[in-house]
């Protein structure tokens, strides 16, 4: 494949597939590239030298496919689109295998950043990092005013025992990724069973929502949420804590996981929290439970990745290290239990 036709993306097969269902659409010859970044789905940027889109398919190769439904993920987007929750326009979405191998949907492609590091947001300065994480907290209350029913979205997910669900699944991850003695997780992983909070009315959830989801404008408004991968209808404060534990400071040297919190201007998460609550009127006083079932959540997922690694599945600069971050963040989401 040539950089303009990258693997699992053929440009002529989805050119006459748009010139069938959107004819007009396109003008001219469709080059294309992959992506980078996304942790999961292909993502590629398609051009006809004029107009961008944007291509989401599973991985190649074989996969399941509940853990890559397109089909899902081009619902919420197309639900959301006429909202005030900033999404790509859906330009349709193909499910037939015969024209990528995979079904995918397209998108229209939408200017802007996402930051990752603190890095890379050193070069907006203190205030206007400030007002883009703060637009982010906005943003996702937009997200959770949204009425499930009134877009088409009642039956997205199963509200009902949300959080019992999400505990027992992460702790079946864990058991799947056990290659060592990890001291203190068994333990925080009954302690957040012990102390389940009620959860507020369901909304849609995003489920990996924070600054790398999304793309933001030169105004340093947020342009659009992205990677609605695990998006469904749920515990609209697990989306919250979530957020809040990508904005305290690792304080790991050279850490292979990268979070913005240290970017001058970057609001505490005791803001975060405050203008979240302010703003969306709900009750957040078991925040941190929810911050410290994040903390757990990325343990489980970084030891996974670490359990690879040592059977020489991955490849890359950092997996190395990822094991050494495990205790950290179950150290910090015990904690931030107890401390709550």
């Amino acid at each position: 494949m040539t950089p303009d036709h990258p693997p699992g993306l053929d440009l002529d097969r989805l050119r006459a597939l748009l010139d069938r269902e959107r004819p007009g659409l396109v003008d001219g010859p469709l080059s294309g590239r992959l992506i980078e970044g996304g942790r999961s789905n292909l993502t590629y940027a398609v051009t006809d030298g004029g107009s961008r889109w944007v291509v989401r398919r599973p991985p190649l190769g074989h996969v399941l496919a509940t853990a890559h439904d397109m089909r899902r993920e081009h619902r919420v987007i197309d639900a959301l689109y006429p909202t005030s929750v900033p999404v790509p326009r859906p330009v349709l979405l193909c499910e037939d295998d015969e024209v990528l191998g995979a079904p995918f949907y397209v998108m229209e492609f939408v200017e802007g950043t996402p930051y990752r590091t603190a890095d890379q947001l050193g070069p907006l300065g203190p205030e206007r990092t400030r007002g883009a994480v703060l637009s982010l907290v906005d943003t996702l209350v937009e997200l959770h005013a949204v009425d499930p029913a009134a877009v088409g979205l009642a039956d997205f997910g199963r509200p009902e025992g949300f959080l019992d669900r999400q505990l027992r699944r992460w702790g079946k991850q864990l058991d799947a990724s056990r290659s060592r003695d990890l001291a203190g997780i068994d333990e925080l992983h009954a302690a957040l069973g012990r102390s389940l909070p009620s959860s507020p009315a369901p909304t849609v959830v995003h489920g990996d929502y924070r600054l790398d989801n999304v793309l933001i404008g030169e105004d340093d408004t947020i342009r659009a949420i992205l990677d609605w991968e695990m998006s469904t209808l749920g515990d609209p404060l697990t989306d919250l804590g979530l957020l809040v534990m990508y904005s305290v400071p690792l304080e790991v040297p050279e850490s292979p996981v990268s979070t913005t919190a240290s970017a001058p201007g970057h609001p505490t998460p005791a803001e975060l929290i405050e203008r979240y609550a302010a703003r969306s009127g709900r009750d957040v006083s078991a925040v941190s439970w929810y911050t410290a079932f994040a903390w757990f959540k990325l343990a489980v997922i970084l030891e996974g990745i670490h359990y690879r690694y040592t059977l020489g599945q991955t490849v890359g600069r950092g997996f190395d290290r990822i094991g050494e971050l495990v205790p950290v963040f179950i150290h910090h989401g015990t904690t931030t239990l107890q401390e709550g």
